[in-house]
């Protein structure tokens, strides 16, 4: 953490670009550090949602690069297992990506609508309205944590 905290406001891109991928990251940590040393907040937040934004639209990408034949012969997944998938997000439609902000499950969210060709520009409102209002949470709870102490 500490070496995205030293490059500032492109340790923020990089840790929350990172974040939204399956790679272990904590962006939220580099975002209260920034603020705490006074980065100007709006900057931070806008940098935060951009990067967490754009790894979660890489996911989306990904996953609509995805085949069925792939899916079937090298990870193994049958199919009706991911026809039984597709039926719920279909529940969800484009909404779903709004929780792609969410630890693991998230990633997974972005990847599937994007394998299964959901609404680019839908999904892509929802994922950030969801990953900025993270963000947004997480700087007031950074501050009030502040005011405690």
């Amino acid at each position: 953490m500490e070496s995205f905290v030293e490059l500032g406001l492109i340790g923020l891109f990089l840790a929350s670009f990172l974040a939204a991928t399956i790679l272990p990251m904590n962006s939220e940590i580099v975002l209260s550090i920034l603020i705490l040393n006074k980065y100007p907040l709006f900057i931070c937040l806008l940098i935060a949602t951009i990067g967490n934004w754009l790894g979660g639209l890489t996911n989306y990408g990904l996953g609509y690069l995805g085949k069925w034949k792939t899916l079937e012969k090298y990870i193994g997944i049958k199919r009706e297992k991911i026809n039984s998938l597709k039926v719920k997000i279909d529940r969800w439609g484009s909404f779903l990506a709004f929780f792609c902000w969410m630890p693991i499950i998230g990633d997974l969210f972005a990847v599937g609508l994007g394998f299964f060709k959901i609404h680019f520009f839908k999904v892509s409102l929802w994922m950030l309205a969801g990953k900025s209002i993270r963000y947004v949470i997480w700087a007031f709870i950074t501050f009030w944590g502040i005011s405690l102490f």
